[in-house]
């Protein structure tokens, strides 16, 4: 019987790995799902929110962008679906007054500069991203 192996893999850490039923993410391309015996591929993930479906329920992670890859694994009939994200976390250790104080933050921030040195400055880019980030965080644990 072909199966699937997962991980979700930053820099500082692998957050899970294990068998899986299936991986369902979204690319620059749109929405995709991963399956065992899925054909090998490599493509990039926007920020969005990777769910991992196993048979004991399912592992959700926000992942703030990055990449996959999918390929054969060393067990035979064992397909390996990976995850490369800069930044990741399980959606069940977020923790929701941090990133609401992170948004505040964030929106003060882009306040005072539109004030200050219009849309271009790093600064700016800076704080929008961390904007970003604490909206995803937020809305992928439904506050």
């Amino acid at each position: 019987m072909a199966t699937l192996f997962a991980e979700i893999v930053t820099p500082e850490a692998a957050l899970w790995s294990g068998d899986a039923t299936a991986l369902i993410a979204r690319s620059s391309d749109g929405d995709f799902t991963i399956l065992p015996q899925h054909t090998p591929t490599v493509g990039d993930l926007i920020p969005g929110v990777v769910r991992v479906e196993t048979t004991d329920g399912e592992q959700s992670f926000v992942v703030h962008g990055g990449y996959f890859q999918v390929a054969a694994d060393e067990r035979p009939e064992t397909t390996r679906a990976t995850v490369l994200a800069g930044i990741a976390e399980k959606i069940s250790d977020i923790d929701v007054p941090r990133a609401r104080a992170a948004k505040e933050a964030a929106e003060t921030q882009l306040a005072a500069l539109a004030r200050e040195d219009g849309d271009e400055s790093a600064a700016r880019r800076l704080a929008q991203e961390a904007l970003t980030r604490a909206d995803l965080r937020l809305s992928a644990t439904g506050n």
